[in-house]
């Protein structure tokens, strides 16, 4: 440390200390937009399985439903998060999964689509199965 005489005019030079840690800017919360995901999800997969129409976003009659329409914006945001920082060890992620597979869902149209309570449904029985989801899983849709 520099040490000052009482003569000395000069503005003291302050340098970084090296046990101070740098600042590092805060992570993605990453696991917590996945739990919201999952919470809003089952959710939404809950209420569209009891009737609402919406959720997938091919019911078009339907009454807006907020919910559903952020749960479909989250999904986007978060499957482009996990691409951007995807590894090896991620191929796996049960939440990318469900996003992948919710996001798929959203995609179907035509006459041959079996409805939005069905869908729910199934994908709560998928999700609840003890065995963890397949990248491509053969659905009965």
């Amino acid at each position: 440390m520099y040490e000052r005489d009482e003569y000395d005019q000069s503005e003291p030079s302050y340098e970084p200390q090296p046990d101070s840690p740098p600042e590092r800017p805060d992570p993605l919360p990453l696991d917590s937009l996945k739990l919201a995901f999952q919470a809003q999800l089952l959710a939404c997969l809950e209420e569209c399985a009891h009737g609402r129409a919406g959720l997938f976003g091919t019911a078009i009659h339907a009454q807006p439903w907020l919910e559903a329409e952020q749960l479909r914006q989250l999904a986007m945001a978060l499957q482009g998060l996990l691409a951007q920082q995807a590894t090896e060890s991620d191929s796996q992620d049960p939440v990318a999964l469900l996003i992948d597979q919710f996001l798929d869902l959203c995609t179907m149209h035509g006459e041959s689509n079996p409805g939005e309570a069905r869908l729910a449904r199934e994908f709560l029985r998928e999700i609840a199965s003890p065995t963890p989801p397949q990248a491509q899983p053969s659905r009965p849709w």
